[in-house]
């Protein structure tokens, strides 16, 4: 079964950085352990307009925003 990692809106921070919306992993704990890295790797590296979160829907993991839309520049 595959397994993704989805960044649920690439604003231009992830734009700029080249990043893929979606990859596909064969195990699961390779996806969250690849989110988390995508995850930590965003909020470090990114503007700082607003930080991410994992969240795991039907066996996915989803990237997104908290506390509101995008504020990259």
């Amino acid at each position: 079964m595959e397994h993704h990692v989805v960044i649920e809106k690439l604003c231009s921070c992830a734009k700029k950085e080249g990043l893929s919306q979606i990859t596909t992993y064969d195990a699961k704990d390779a996806a969250l352990e690849a989110a988390e890295t995508q995850m930590s790797y965003m909020n470090g590296s990114f503007c700082g307009k607003h930080t991410f979160e994992v969240v795991e829907v039907n066996d996915n993991f989803v990237i997104g925003m908290v506390g509101g839309g995008c504020g990259c520049k």
